[in-house]
């Protein structure tokens, strides 16, 4: 990042210096010359306290518009101080490559703890010669359909060990070429007070349902650290940030709320994707899972499927049945899964992951009735076009 001109080198300091701060300081040397011929040096002094903050100039535009696929230079922000004069200026935020709008952040404290903040906005806009740096160009989710899940659960961390920010940002998840794709990217990343060094996406459909056909085709990240995942939450469920929690439904805990896990691939265990059931009476390492190797599941779209009815869950990939849970005894405990539930997708990043880009690519998503006919039409999908 080129660092800020110093444009004001040959100009007095004073002419920074607002002109309340330059009244302040002459009052103050004002008064210190009226001790009344005393003894004492300083029974004349006046103490002032610093509560003005520094004064923040972003260089150049506060909105630009920058090619895809070209290197991105930002032209910084300088500050001053009526107290200690030239300070120093923090940046945070990056630019993607992805078509979207970013935010860079400058802001400047000082000695006195006194903090002023700038933005500017860059606006990444497709390349019309065709030449995107590698990177497809595309445009925002669905936002009928699908929410952005930022928020730290807990204030500090995701669930697992999971070392990535969930963004809202196109960078990290947008439509292109007719599929979804949720990137995973190593970067340094603030939010919420919060550093980390990777950030993905975490979708929440605005779509809830009970008993149904789910199918998904997709196609996954490899290698270690990568961790995508297709699966479902109570809409009951009591968790910061998601979206039906935000509308009100948050009525009930995790695990009693039912995690219902379509697809998992830990890149840990190439080729091997797993389905799972966490309720109150299995959860966590729970004993209600399966799954099935596929060797090309970074390299090909496969069909992840599961079939939900008031009986059982059947869990297939391109119509292979690998897991089916049908407890005896149906109740709270082992069965939560007699109310609406709603759809995720998302791709978590654990703590072993030394990979820079990384993409889960999704075709589409369908839900048909249950019992539907191969004919039949579903009743909420997103095909991604």
């Amino acid at each position: 990042m080129r660092t800020p001109n110093d444009v004001s080198r040959n100009r007095p300091l004073t002419s920074f210096i607002p002109s309340v701060a330059l009244a302040t300081i002459a009052l103050v040397s004002l008064l210190s010359g009226c001790g009344g011929g005393g003894s004492d040096s300083n029974s004349g002094s006046v103490q002032t306290v610093d509560t003005r903050p520094p004064v923040i100039t972003v260089t150049g535009s506060s909105s630009v518009d920058h090619t895809q696929g070209e290197t991105y230079i930002d032209e910084g922000a300088s500050a001053v101080d009526a107290v200690d004069g030239f300070v120093d200026v923090s940046t945070s935020g990056t630019v993607g490559d992805a078509v979207g709008t970013y935010t860079i952040t400058y802001t400047a404290t000082d000695n006195a703890g006194n903090a002023v903040s700038a933005t500017r906005t860059v606006t990444v806009v497709a390349n019309s010669s065709g030449n995107s740096g590698g990177s497809a160009s595309g445009q925002a989710i669905d936002s009928n359909k699908w929410f952005h899940q930022t928020r730290l659960p807990n204030g500090n961390s995701w669930y697992n060990g999971e070392v990535q920010h969930y963004t809202d940002r196109t960078a990290n998840a947008y439509v292109s070429d007719g599929t979804l794709k949720i990137v995973a990217k190593k970067e340094s990343y603030t939010d919420q007070g919060v550093t980390k060094q990777y950030t993905s996406a975490r979708l929440n459909s605005k779509y809830a349902f009970t008993y149904g056909r789910v199918e998904v085709r997709a196609k996954l990240p490899e290698g270690p650290g990568t961790w995508p995942a297709i699966w479902m939450l109570g809409k009951n469920i009591t968790e910061p940030g998601a979206y039906w929690q935000t509308q009100g439904f948050g009525t009930t805990g995790w695990p009693a709320c039912g995690e219902v896990d379509i697809m998992e691939h830990w890149g840990n265990n190439q080729n091997y994707v797993s389905s799972a059931l966490h309720t109150p009476s299995s959860s966590g390492g729970t004993v209600n899972v399966g799954g099935q190797y596929i060797g090309t599941v970074s390299s090909e779209f496969h069909v992840y499927t599961l079939d939900w009815n008031a009986d059982q869950m059947i869990f297939s990939v391109d119509g292979n049945e690998h897991y089916r849970y049908a407890p005896n005894s149906k109740n709270s405990s082992t069965w939560p899964f007699d109310a609406d539930q709603y759809l995720l997708l998302n791709f978590a990043v654990e703590g072993n992951a030394f990979f820079t880009e990384d993409v889960m690519e999704v075709d589409y998503v369908r839900v048909y009735a249950p019992e539907a006919n191969a004919n039949d039409q579903p009743v909420w999908a997103d095909e991604f076009n």
